[in-house]
């Protein structure tokens, strides 16, 4: 049995930037422990292979759902990234943090030290952004941030009818406003994907003696000592492993599989686990409640401008012209997000902040990118940002190696289909301005649908993930369902952590790679800080 000062679990971006930042001291050592491979390989780093891996199983968790009441009883689909990197591994890699009234929001429910002015220095320093600058953005940091080098003349021309249609511009979602459309920035560095692993682990698995990265090694279940967490099980191959935490184990396997990790060790509500013959070590009830996720709705056009991916001999033509670009100057349009341009809009002016996104697509995207179609096209995502549904996650079996059960409950709530109407309406004031409508030679969702009925119809039988989970080990103080502390560290048992989106009280108003990383950067200055003082 090997020993470590902290065994972190799951290789995601949280788990990247804590193991990184714990082993830079040569003094503490670190074993990460990742199910899947090193993903340093050109599926990973070119960023127009990420429909590779969302769609299909290659680096991929590819969860399904529970049937969704609320989507009339249709399973949903859960990518999620496996290797180092995690999601950050094959996301769209839209650099986007939230709104600061998020954060805010965290610390007024009594989570110390987790408002904006408490997080802002955290993303920055996590960041290297090498266009923006000033008070909102770092310099220097491990996740390397840039615009697009795509050089696609469709960005111009969503700019345009943004405008047509009278919504402002925005150059930067993470500064002092975010409401507004524009052209996302990206985790890209000299037009390949700059993924948590690239910038945190990879540079250092060579270079660190205190660091361990363990791959193809799935966590099977936490080892504990009364209340005392002292270490890992894990399976690599057909053997059983164990490794022993000194000071700490660490869970960043994600919002789906650190709970099932905890409840695998008898950590949740105890009536629930002993209907799979788990003994509970440690009754926690709200471990795998509070699941949200942004619900999403996806518009999609076919076209014949020249600006867009697909299966027709001209789309085909372009991607292999695309190819030979990309491998002589890392441009061009294999170096797309897809989701090249999108922002942040209020479905009613009285309110508050934002709460419907968008990413524009510059190809047709159906079911994830699993129901191919013959043609070129784009498409335009909106999703709810503050959801009011919540879901669970609980285990199917006591076996590890099944999934968990994942329930997001999307639309569960009533309000969160009137705002995915107004949200619906408020996107095709939008595609319906001059500059969109010219590109659009088929509408293949939405043609015809005119009243609300016709609306939340055509929504209950397309709204799926847009790849945002998170909850499930919420951060909380005198909260019945609270999971951890504002230390992160789990209720009740001892040298315990969850540092992933898992922790999050309430889902951020944007995508939540960045926040995630945040997530790993503050967790390691409060275990540094606390090594300081012991």
């Amino acid at each position: 049995m090997d020993s470590f000062d902290f065994v972190v679990v799951g290789g995601g971006s949280g788990g990247c930037a804590v193991a990184s930042r714990l082993s830079e001291g040569p003094a503490t050592s670190v074993a990460l422990l990742e199910a899947g491979g090193t993903d340093d390989n050109w599926v990973v780093t070119t960023p127009g292979a990420l429909i590779l891996m969302i769609a299909g199983g290659i680096n991929n968790w590819a969860f399904n759902t529970m049937p969704q009441a609320g989507l009339n009883g249709r399973i949903g689909y859960q990518p999620r990234g496996k290797g180092l990197g995690g999601s950050s591994a094959m996301n769209a890699m839209v650099y986007t943090r939230g709104h600061k009234a998020d954060y805010d929001g965290w610390a007024a429910l009594g989570n110390t030290g987790w408002s904006y002015s408490d997080v802002l220095p955290y993303f920055k320093r996590s960041e290297d952004n090498s266009e923006l600058d000033g008070a909102y953005h770092g310099k220097g940091g491990p996740l390397h941030v840039t615009g697009s080098r795509t050089d696609n003349p469709a960005r111009e021309i969503y700019l345009q009818a943004a405008r047509e249609a009278q919504f402002r511009i925005r150059d930067d979602f993470n500064a002092e406003e975010q409401e507004g459309l524009g052209a996302y920035q990206v985790t890209q560095k000299n037009g390949e994907r700059w993924s948590a692993a690239r910038g945190y682990i990879h540079p250092f698995m060579k270079t660190r003696s205190n660091l361990r990265v363990i791959t193809d090694a799935q966590t099977t279940r936490i080892l504990f000592e009364g209340k005392r967490a002292v270490g890992v099980e894990y399976r690599q191959g057909k053997e059983i492993k164990q490794l022993r935490a000194r000071r700490e184990v660490i869970l960043s396997a994600g919002a789906f599989q650190s709970p099932q990790l905890l409840m695998l060790s008898g950590v949740g509500d105890a009536v629930a686990l002993t209907k799979h013959g788990i003994a509970s070590l440690h009754h926690l009830p709200g471990v795998g409640q509070n699941l949200q996720d942004h619900p999403d709705f996806v518009f999609g056009f076919s076209s014949d401008a020249p600006y867009f991916t697909g299966l027709s001999f001209g789309g085909i033509a372009r991607i292999l012209k695309g190819i030979a670009q990309y491998r002589r100057e890392r441009r061009g349009p294999m170096t797309s997000n897809v989701a090249e341009c999108g922002g942040f809009l209020k479905t009613r002016p009285d309110l508050e902040l934002p709460d419907i996104q968008l990413h524009f697509c510059m190809a047709m995207v159906g079911d994830h990118g699993r129901k191919l179609r013959w043609g070129t096209g784009f498409s335009c995502h909106v999703c709810v940002l503050r959801p009011k549904s919540r879901g669970s996650v609980w285990l199917q079996s006591a076996d590890p190696f099944a999934p968990p059960a994942i329930d997001p409950n999307f639309l569960g709530e009533e309000s969160d289909l009137d705002t995915m109407v107004a949200g619906f309406k408020t996107t095709k004031r939008l595609l319906d301005a001059p500059a969109l409508k010219a590109l659009q030679k088929t509408d293949l969702v939405t043609a015809g649908i005119e009243t609300d009925a016709q609306i939340r119809d055509v929504l209950r039988n397309n709204v799926d993930t847009v790849y945002h989970p998170v909850g499930t080990c919420k951060m909380g103080v005198d909260d019945p369902l609270a999971v951890v502390d504002p230390k992160l560290r789990v209720h009740g048992l001892e040298a315990l952590r969850v540092v992933d989106a898992s922790m999050m009280p309430t889902l951020v108003g944007g995508n939540t790679n960045a926040p995630t990383i945040m997530i790993g950067e503050k967790a390691a200055d409060m275990i540094k800080a606390e090594m300081r003082v012991n």
